[in-house]
């Protein structure tokens, strides 16, 4: 019994990394799922701010989204990224990768656990002093965090959210167009007179009393006497 207790083989650091990495992967997921929920909310919020006019601070939401969305997709490649390396059946003799992903695991955590607060979103909106410090420290905590084609694709967003908000307020403000009457088919061939109930038997008799009548008058000329 000591012998075969004796040959099982010890776990390393490399296999405690990897369990690791599978509990990271399903954190992430959690923190992802978390995160798509803040960004619809988001999408409302700024909806709502850019009816009110409200377009420095819907930007500003905006530029936020564009943040969380950018660490969502990093999150999404660092998954990627470990399944592959899990599915590796050599993957304890690359004890480097291991433990680089399992750092930015770590880091994409932490990333994600800043942007799930729906209360933040909220803040977004407010008119408290509370809320106004809030949004000064986005404006400063975004400043220079988003890429130049980020900046320009919130900016777009927003164009084109003003746009449709501005096209359905012209639609609710435009009379209702009347409903034009479908109008019956004009028949082709002209229209077959039905038949008068008892019609065809005033006909018939009609018909007999005329050539009963034409049979008299013949009768009547042969029983005259033709003139000497």
């Amino acid at each position: 019994m000591g012998a075969l207790f004796s040959k099982r083989k010890a776990v390393t650091d490399v296999d405690k990394a990897i369990l690791s990495l599978r509990t990271q992967k399903r954190k992430l997921a959690e923190y992802q799922k978390k995160v798509g929920a803040v960004i619809e909310r988001e999408k409302e919020v700024v909806r709502q701010m850019v009816k009110e006019g409200k377009k420095d601070r819907a930007l500003l939401a905006l530029k936020k989204k564009k943040l969380q969305e950018d660490a969502l997709g990093k999150s999404d490649a660092w998954v990627l990224r470990v399944e592959q390396q899990l599915a590796d059946i050599e993957i304890t003799s690359r004890q480097a990768q291991v433990f680089e992903s399992l750092k930015a695991g770590h880091m994409a955590i932490q990333e994600l656990q800043k942007e799930i607060s729906l209360e933040d979103v909220e803040k977004l909106m407010g008119e408290s002093e509370d809320a106004k410090a809030f949004q000064d420290e986005v404006a400063a905590m975004l400043a220079g965090a988003l890429s130049e084609e980020a900046e320009l694709a919130a900016l777009a967003e927003l164009e084109a959210l003003e746009t449709e908000l501005a096209l359905e307020e012209v639609q609710q403000e435009m009379p209702a167009v009347p409903e034009v009457p479908v109008l019956p088919d004009v028949p082709k061939e002209p229209p077959v007179k039905a038949p008068v109930e008892g019609e065809e038997e005033k006909k018939s008799a009609a018909v007999a009393e005329a050539e009963a009548e034409e049979e008299t008058s013949r009768e009547r000329v042969r029983e005259e006497p033709l003139p000497a």
